[in-house]
């Protein structure tokens, strides 16, 4: 008998560019979750706070590929000059 995989639970990370002039800062929130058929969930939100916003669903059969995409996301964010504000879930790195 093998043993079970560790399973995560909901990751949230919120990111958020410092304000640039005027301008209400842009953000990003990542959010995954399991669903209820067994696969898992990477939400997408970004927008301007106090304006528009887009959110973006990504299914995923396999934890570890959305845990991937998750990572991915949020590394690409950070690279893009968005700063971590709020995590909840895993640590970020």
């Amino acid at each position: 008998m093998q043993p079970a995989a560790a399973t995560i639970g909901t990751m949230r990370v919120y990111l958020q560019q410092p304000p640039s002039g005027n301008e209400s800062p842009r953000y990003v929130q990542l959010s995954l979750m399991p669903d209820l058929l067994g696969g898992w969930e990477l939400l997408r939100e970004t927008g301007q706070t106090g304006g528009r916003s887009q959110l973006r669903r990504e299914l995923f059969l396999q934890q570890d590929e959305a845990r991937h995409a998750f990572e991915k996301a949020r590394d690409t964010q950070l690279k893009r000059g968005f700063q971590v504000v709020f995590t909840s879930g895993e640590p970020h790195p």
